[in-house]
């Protein structure tokens, strides 16, 4: 069997098309909703400089340039990025970038981490540094949203097995946890050659974990939901964890990722340039 798993799998499986057949039917509609809910939430003025980290193939983040913020969206998959690309227009920009690494200081006022695209590294440094890397982005007194699982419902709710056929591909899924992650095997079948293996992970962060790690960078959650209707957060019963965290004034940190390598400063200028697009 041919088989892509590997410490770095959310490299290939994010940017296969099969990654994108087997979740293409999440709800548009609910996430319309949601980003409505959130804007009147949060009340962002006309032309706030956002990014959407982990933004896929730009749906999140066409819909917050359509409601009049100058959106950045940022992700690792090139084949993702290349198709956001097409939508490109003057408030909206698409950059390829692996989040570990710092991409802008002081940058942005708000930082929208969607649909648990976070927790797939294999060191706890390396989500740390997303956190830092988040954190200095924003210029102070801005937010980060960041939507995450809520462990204890997902572990309650776990499919062991679940088989789809989509376009005459079978995906034959697999789920698992033990005590640190949530394990999702996909089996691919049907095509040329020997079927495909793809192995997701995710961490099972708390509510504490993200204490914890943003309070290192001065990211101070102000507001806890559990839902896309952002009703109040349960931790057994809310199917999500939808943390909303204010910058305070600059740290030790800020002033580390500011006085990076010449080769990270023409990455914040590029990013710079895309965020003022």
């Amino acid at each position: 069997m041919s088989t892509v798993e590997r410490s770095e799998w959310f490299e290939s499986w994010f940017d296969s098309v099969h990654y994108r057949k087997l979740y293409a039917n999440r709800d548009e509609a609910e996430a319309g909703c949601f980003l409505d809910a959130l804007i009147a939430r949060l009340r962002p003025g006309r032309g706030a400089r956002v990014l959407d980290l982990g933004c896929g193939a730009g749906r999140h983040s066409k819909y917050l340039a359509s409601k009049g913020l100058r959106v950045t969206g940022m992700d690792l998959a090139a084949r993702s990025i290349g198709e956001a690309k097409k939508s490109e227009r003057t408030g909206l920009r698409f950059l390829q970038h692996d989040m570990r690494v710092p991409f802008g200081r002081r940058t942005f006022d708000y930082v929208f981490n969607f649909f648990t695209s976070f927790g797939y590294f294999e060191q706890a440094s390396e989500h740390r540094a997303v956190v830092r890397n988040m954190a200095a982005s924003l210029r102070a007194g801005g937010r980060l949203v960041l939507d995450y699982l809520n462990v204890r419902h997902a572990e309650s709710r776990l499919t062991p097995d679940e088989t789809r056929e989509i376009d005459g591909v079978v995906y034959r899924l697999t789920r698992w946890t033990d005590a640190r992650h949530f394990f999702k095997r996909i089996v691919v079948e049907g095509l040329a050659g020997a079927p495909l293996t793809y192995v997701e992970r995710v961490a099972k962060f708390t509510l504490h974990d993200f204490e914890r790690m943003f309070r290192a960078y001065g990211l101070i959650i102000e507001e806890l939901h559990g839902d896309y209707g952002l009703n109040a957060y349960d931790a057994v019963t809310s199917p999500r964890m939808i943390l909303v965290a204010r910058k305070q004034e600059p740290n030790q940190d800020d002033l580390r990722v500011s006085s990076s390598s010449n080769r990270i400063d023409r990455r914040y200028r590029r990013i710079q340039e895309a965020a003022n697009g």
